[in-house]
């Protein structure tokens, strides 16, 4: 408890700070509406269903295209780093598009498949595919090779080797890239629906915005937040059990 005292303290502050600014006339409470009525424009968000429903779009459109990315990445990763020809022609591709803004492809997947969930979904996924296979090249190619030895020696194939020794080695950085494309999900999935969709987390932001109900954007700014701390913090607790092994 006292750990988590200390932890959370710098975001009491933040909350104090924000209710206070507005109250004593420091911000224009337009510009940024003290945090109490922030909260009771969620209230109403979340009695009227608007955020509920928006927020599970928002959810499944993410969910599905990380789950793709996690998917094809980690097993692209583990194979670049098992075949040197599929790395040869793969890895010259990954080193082009990743340092390309993740945002840059909003456009593209707008003008491909329009505006409904099939492009936040490609978003999302083409987002996403490089950090978590990236994790996986790494970690793959750091696998021990005492270990890669000691199961060839002891009989095993090539595929018995990659799936009881490169794949569990690759295991921890997989996670770590999959930590960082959970992060990518939510930044890129608001974007894309502040651009173009017709409903959505990031499409609230955008209707309050310009329709000047600022309590009520930073309610769904809040939201979005909220969800993203909340899934980063549910995923750190099930890297902790699932890599308890190496412990």
């Amino acid at each position: 408890m006292k750990h988590a005292a200390i932890q959370y303290f710098p975001l009491l502050v933040v909350a104090l700070l924000w209710e206070a600014a507005p109250r004593l006339g420091l911000v224009s409470s337009y510009i940024l509406p003290p945090l109490s009525i922030v909260i009771q424009s969620w209230v109403n968000l979340v009695s009227d269903g608007e955020i509920i429903w928006n927020g599970l779009a928002s959810l499944t459109r993410a969910g599905v295209g990380l789950g793709l990315s996690i998917l094809l990445g980690g097993t692209l990763g583990i194979l670049m780093a098992w075949l040197r020809p599929l790395n040869a022609v793969i890895g010259p591709l990954v080193q082009i598009f990743y340092p390309v803004p993740k945002s840059a492809l909003i456009p593209v997947t707008a003008i491909w498949l329009g505006f409904g969930d099939a492009s936040k979904i490609l978003l999302v996924f083409m987002g996403c595919l490089l950090p978590v296979m990236i994790g996986a090249f790494n970690g793959a190619r750091s696998s021990d090779s005492a270990l890669i030895w000691s199961a060839r020696s002891m009989g095993a194939s090539k595929l018995g080797v990659l799936f009881d020794v490169v794949a569990p080695s690759a295991f921890p950085e997989l996670l770590n890239g999959i930590r960082t494309a959970l992060a990518l999900s939510f930044v890129l999935l608001v974007a894309g629906e502040l651009i173009s969709a017709k409903d959505g987390l990031g499409y609230l932001i955008g209707l309050y915005g310009s329709a000047g109900a600022n309590d009520a954007m930073y309610a769904v700014i809040l939201t979005v937040a909220s969800l993203g701390f909340a899934f980063d913090r549910v995923y750190q607790a099930f890297t902790r059990r699932v890599l308890i092994w190496r412990d």
